[in-house]
């Protein structure tokens, strides 16, 4: 299942944010920003065009083949712990209310499974987890009240975490 969801930064009247439970089972949320000026420029060129035809990239049945292929991906007892280890640390810093969840400790080895899929290999690496981190735990932090709203404090922590939790970097499949 592909939930897809967007935010706009402005006149957000009649909105609300989702309660923790439900932004908590958001695997991995990826901000945007705005377009390169390339791809700015290619954007109001195509404007009022004909547009392209949608065309097909992988089937279902592929989705499904590469899925499978991420659940079998090989993880060291070693990537279990640092995954861990860095959902923890959220949970005891000082400018966060409610840190990663067991559920986010679950998204980050699921994105890092993947991540080592998408990198040609059969098993995890501390690179893996690392890579995928900051998509998989910010958006499921709850700051202080002093600091809500603060996407940069959020980012932060994980980078925080990612400085600080120790790894090791010789984890080897068997």
């Amino acid at each position: 299942f592909l939930g897809m969801a967007t935010q706009s930064p402005i006149d957000l009247e009649g909105t609300y944010p989702l309660p923790e439970a439900q932004v908590d089972r958001f695997l991995v949320r990826i901000r945007l920003g705005y377009p390169e000026e390339k791809a700015e420029i290619a954007m109001l060129r195509a404007h009022g065009t004909e547009p392209p035809e949608a065309q097909t990239v992988l089937s279902a049945e592929e989705v499904e083949h590469l899925q499978a292929i991420a659940h079998r991906v090989h993880v060291e007892n070693e990537i279990h712990q640092y995954a861990v280890q860095l959902a923890r640390y959220t949970r005891r810093h000082n400018k966060i209310v409610l840190g990663a969840s067991p559920r986010a400790s679950l998204g980050l080895l699921l994105a890092a499974k993947a991540h080592a899929v998408v990198s040609g290999r059969a098993y995890a690496v501390p690179d893996d987890v690392r890579a995928v981190a900051e998509a998989v735990l910010c958006h499921r932090l709850v700051l202080t009240p002093d600091l809500e709203g603060d996407e940069a404090a959020r980012r932060n922590v994980v980078l925080e975490a990612l400085e600080h939790v120790p790894y090791s970097k010789a984890v080897v499949a068997r």
